[in-house]
């Protein structure tokens, strides 16, 4: 049965998919629907998964009971999931806004050494990204859901000189400016 198991891939994949994701849990809201014999409590979890290497996603999950509710929204964070380039593995490469509703949220890049300064919800995201060093401020709308989705919309708008010097046809030393290019390119040009 195992064997039977493994060719179809569902043993392999539960192996492979457990340890390599982090998940944080942003939010639990508890809501009562009023029914006839009194009232009803169900849970609303808000979660956020990260392989802390560049990939993040978040996910909402209801049901009647906590743990339940963190397991359906650690599953659909799973499948949300978007790939952010890093600049040396700790920071965003530009400066980006990323806005949802009523929530704005700004995110500038930051020197080593600076950590992660952000909110709450925010800062969640950054830690399971796997940034160290970021500076970034919510403007608007304090709720949760909407500082994540502004958060995520935002870093959807990150890119890589190197994939904006694919787009553009370009060098990667041609995008960066003379104090940002890379140390190797910048030497074999004077030669």
């Amino acid at each position: 049965m195992a064997e039977r198991e493994n060719r179809r891939g569902r043993g392999r994949k539960r192996e492979e998919e457990t340890p390599e994701f982090a998940d944080r849990l942003v939010a639990i809201n508890r809501v009562s629907k009023t029914v006839k014999g009194g009232k009803r409590f169900g849970f609303a979890a808000l979660v956020v998964v990260g392989d802390q290497k560049g990939r993040v996603g978040f996910g909402k999950g209801k049901a009647k009971e906590v743990p339940e509710a963190i397991r359906k929204a650690t599953e659909q964070a799973k499948r949300q999931m978007i790939r952010v380039p890093l600049r040396e593995g700790r920071t965003l490469h530009h400066d980006v806004e990323g806005r949802h509703g009523a929530g704005k949220v700004v995110m500038r890049t930051a020197p080593e050494g600076t950590g992660i300064i952000a909110g709450g919800p925010m800062r969640a995201v950054f830690e399971m990204l796997g940034v160290k060093d970021v500076v970034s401020k919510s403007i608007g709308s304090q709720n949760p859901y909407n500082m994540i989705r502004a958060t995520i919309d935002g870093l959807t708008k990150e890119s890589s000189p190197r994939h904006v010097a694919a787009r553009r046809g370009k060098k990667v030393a041609d995008i960066l400016r003379k104090d940002e290019a890379p140390a190797p390119a910048a030497e074999t040009a004077e030669a």
